[in-house]
């Protein structure tokens, strides 16, 4: 299976306000899908030209109860590559 990390952009409309995260996570690491979990710095995306690819659909399925996507804020799914 592919290892993928999700970037929570701070646009959600609530604007963090009440985000319980452990149930989410809790799902995650019982799953045995979650490794990780910290805040980055500011950042944003660039691409010279072309469209950003699609995000695959089990890493979508990942997405049910993050607070941030279901806040209606962006989370941004990039694929981490094979070492």
């Amino acid at each position: 299976m592919a290892d993928y990390i999700f970037l929570m952009h701070d646009d959600d409309p609530a604007g963090g306000a009440g985000q319980d995260w452990e149930p989410y996570l809790s799902r995650l690491r019982e799953a045995g899908v979650f490794q990780g979990g910290s805040a980055i710095g500011d950042g944003q995306c660039e691409r010279k030209s072309g469209a950003t690819p699609a995000p695959t659909a089990h890493a979508r399925l990942l997405l049910a109860g993050n607070p941030v996507f279901e806040a209606g804020g962006t989370v941004e799914i990039r694929d981490l590559p094979t070492r």
